[in-house]
C-alpha cells in the first residue's frame, strides 16, 4: 500500500528567486516545513528575507553562501537526518559530501528541458541554438544537471520571446512541474529517467560572452541578428549584445510586440 509520507517528511530547502519562494509556500501548505534553509550570500541573494520568513527557522538552522560545505555546515545537515534536499534556483554546486546526506537524494528544479541547456543562461541558449526548452525536476549528482529525471515538460519558444520573457514564462512552468511531481515524490511512486547526455547541451556561466559582440562589418542575415538580440535580452544589461564605435561599447536590448 502506498502511504502519504508528507507529515513526517524532513527536507533541507535550498533556493533563491521568486520561484523558490513560491515552491516553499506550496510545500508549507502541504504540511512540509524545512528543517534547514540554505541561502546564497547577501551579495547574490534576491529573496533570502522572504524565504527566511516563510521557513520560521532560527538562525542556527540557516546556512548562507558556502557555509553548507564547511565542517560545521556538514555537521548540522547530517545531524538533521533529512529525507531530501530540495533545491530551487540555488546558485551553488553541491559536492558529493552534501549529496550523500539525504536519505532519498537531492532534488533540483531547473529551467530547461534536460539534457538540453544544462548549466547557465538557459533561455538565452534555447533561443540562440534552437534547442528544446522547458522545466525539469531531477536528482542531483556531482556532474552539473546530469542526474535522473523525475518529471519534465516542454514550453514553446515563441517568435516574440526574448530570454527575459521566456525565463518569466518558464518559471510558471517550473512551478507546475514541481506540483505535479510532488505527490509522486512523497508517495514513492515516481520513476527515474536516465538522461541521454550525449544528445544534450551544456553551457558555463561565462559562455554567454562568446556571442555578445556584434561586428558592424559582418554580413549577417536579419533572422540571425534578431535571434541573437532576442537571446541576449535578459534582465541584465551586462548580458546584452553590444557593438563598439570609437572605443566605446553600446548595449542593445529589444522588445518584440506581435501586431494584433
Amino acid at each position: 500500500m502506498v502511504t502519504d509520507l508528507t507529515p513526517s517528511l524532513r527536507i533541507v530547502y535550498a533556493g533563491d528567486r521568486d520561484i523558490s519562494a513560491r515552491v516553499l509556500r506550496f510545500l508549507i501548505r502541504k504540511g512540509v516545513s524545512p528543517v534547514a534553509l540554505l541561502l546564497p550570500d547577501e551579495m547574490r541573494a534576491s529573496h533570502s528575507r522572504e524565504l527566511t520568513s516563510l521557513s520560521h527557522l532560527t538562525s542556527d538552522r540557516i546556512l548562507r553562501g558556502q557555509e553548507f560545505k564547511s565542517k560545521e555546515g556538514l555537521g548540522l545537515l547530517k545531524s538533521l537526518k533529512p529525507d531530501y534536499i530540495v533545491s530551487v534556483h540555488f546558485p551553488y554546486i553541491f559536492p558529493k559530501e552534501v549529496l550523500r546526506i539525504p536519505k532519498h537524494g537531492a532534488l533540483n528544479l531547473h529551467p530547461a528541458y534536460l539534457p538540453y541547456n544544462r548549466g547557465w543562461n538557459t533561455p538565452t541558449w534555447a533561443i540562440w541554438e534552437g534547442t528544446p526548452y522547458g522545466a525539469t525536476l531531477y536528482f542531483m549528482t556531482e556532474e552539473v544537471d546530469a542526474g535522473d529525471i523525475v518529471h519534465q515538460e516542454r514550453i514553446e519558444v515563441r517568435p516574440d520571446d526574448t530570454a527575459d520573457s521566456l525565463y518569466k514564462r518558464v518559471k510558471r512552468l517550473e512551478f507546475g512541474v514541481f506540483k505535479e511531481a510532488w505527490d509522486m515524490i512523497v508517495n514513492g511512486t515516481y520513476k527515474r529517467k536516465l538522461q541521454q547526455l550525449g544528445r544534450g547541451t551544456l553551457h558555463k556561466r561565462g559562455d554567454i560572452a562568446t556571442i555578445q559582440r556584434i561586428d558592424l562589418n559582418e554580413k549577417i542575415k536579419a533572422r540571425d541578428l534578431i535571434r541573437k538580440l532576442r537571446a541576449l535580452t535578459t534582465n541584465r544589461i551586462d548580458e546584452a549584445a553590444y557593438f563598439e564605435v570609437g572605443g566605446k561599447r553600446y548595449r542593445i536590448q529589444v522588445k518584440i510586440v506581435e501586431e494584433r
